[in-house]
């Protein structure tokens, strides 16, 4: 994992829609709540994915996004965001660029390891946690974040 006070790594990736994002735009709203995920459609992948989509009323209302990276391929974002009702953008990184630029690759290049990172506004790596298959540790990371108040120092 990066360390809490470095500069957030810059990328470019298609989201389930094909449209192209880049951090810089991502955070033209304000913070940002970056989270790294395995594959859609497993069991842990879908839990957390559904508890962002639960709690985005209080995202919107502290002004935080969110917005999932996993090296499937857009359309596979596209179904799983349609099969859940995912109300968050996710990101194809098939090449895991943004996996290795934010040091979640997994043991020796397989897989990705489960990270989240909270970014500010001006692409401040605020906080974050890895905790792989503890997905409570995300759920609290959010629920952290929320308490914080973390978008309104970004607005």
């Amino acid at each position: 994992m990066l360390k809490n006070g470095t500069r957030a790594p810059e990328f470019e990736l298609a989201d389930q829609d094909g449209k192209r994002h880049t951090l810089k735009s991502l955070l033209a709203e304000g913070a940002l709540i970056l989270y790294f995920y395995p594959a859609d459609f497993t069991p842990g992948c879908t839990k957390e994915a559904c508890s962002f989509r639960d709690l985005q009323k209080d995202l919107v209302a502290a002004k935080l996004r969110v917005v999932g990276v996993s090296p499937q391929d857009a359309e596979s974002h596209k179904r799983f965001a349609a099969k859940h009702g995912l109300n968050f953008t996710l990101l194809a990184d098939q090449d895991k660029k943004a996996v290795k630029a934010y040091d979640v690759d997994g043991p020796l290049g397989f897989g990705v390891r489960r990270g989240t990172y909270l970014i500010d506004a001006d692409g401040t790596i605020r906080d974050s946690v890895l905790a792989d298959l503890r997905i409570a540790e995300h759920e609290a990371f959010v629920q952290r974040a929320l308490a914080a108040g973390a978008g309104q120092k970004n607005r």
